[in-house]
């Protein structure tokens, strides 16, 4: 479903502030594939993810999703194979409309658009039934301004908003990092059900170990702008942090960064 094919960013090349985010990154994704992607700071996670959604030209290498060469494409352009739930709640919605009014949004979403922007009665008895399935009342308040909700609220409208079109891949930006630890589970919760319900092809970057161990079938980790660890299967379903600390120690030669949310509980 995804083929990333040696692609290589830097940022500020030429200048003192020069930095090499991404270093020959090669990732192929199967139609199916859950994989997280977990790394420290600067590893180049965010940076992968922003490149596959064309927020930036890659220097070099290509891009290939579903047999698309997506790599020349501009963001706007990506956007009708793509859903992407993002680290701030605010970003996936429009705060000033109706929860019905943004999940119409997203409905049209790389559709002809004509003068009738009007929601009808099927629309809203769909988009209600969807939104029961999350279990937070948002079904009985369609009417509800967006920017009245709760973090935890907005992420879950944002991710039905991503994949209510079926996106050819689905891409997790650290999406629940803004958010309490219960409600942060919920959130989690509801990405594997729809994920595993419609069959979805996705990447999600955490910072969390443990997330990155509990979700998908298949895990990434990076270091210095490359994939260092692909663990899937078996091996990943036995894995714990402790693991996953020694593997990178030993691949990278230096210890993973003492980050208190990579340990989390939660």
């Amino acid at each position: 479903m995804l083929e990333i094919k040696n692609i290589y960013k830097t940022f500020n090349k030429g200048t003192i502030n020069e930095k090499k985010a991404l270093n020959g990154v090669s990732l192929t994704l199967e139609d199916g594939d859950f994989c997280t992607v977990i790394g420290g700071n600067g590893a180049g996670k965010s940076t992968m993810l922003n490149a596959v959604a064309g927020v930036w030209p890659v220097d070099s290498g290509r891009i290939v999703l579903d047999g698309i060469d997506i790599t020349g494409l501009p963001e706007h352009k990506r956007a009708p194979y793509l859903g992407r739930v993002f680290q701030d709640p605010m970003t996936g919605t429009a705060a000033t409309m109706q929860i019905d009014e943004n999940l119409a949004l997203a409905m049209r979403r790389g559709s002809r658009r004509g003068l009738r922007w009007g929601i009808t009665k099927e629309e809203r008895k769909k988009y209600a039934e969807a939104l029961k399935e999350f279990d937070l009342g948002l079904e009985n308040r369609l009417e509800t301004k967006v920017g009245t909700l709760s973090g935890g609220q907005r992420q879950a409208l944002t991710l039905l908003m991503a994949t209510m079109k079926k996106p050819k891949l689905l891409l997790l930006d650290e999406h629940t990092a803004a958010l309490d630890p219960k409600t942060a589970k919920t959130v989690l919760d509801l990405s594997d059900k729809i994920i595993a319900e419609s069959k979805l092809t996705a990447m999600m970057v955490t910072h969390n170990m443990r997330d990155a161990i509990a979700h998908g079938n298949r895990l990434i980790m990076m270091n210095e702008g490359k994939i260092i660890l692909d663990i899937k299967g078996e091996e990943k379903k036995k894995l714990t942090v402790e693991d996953l600390l020694q593997k990178f120690e030993e691949i990278s030669g230096e210890e993973f960064s003492n980050d208190k949310a990579l340990l989390s509980n939660n």
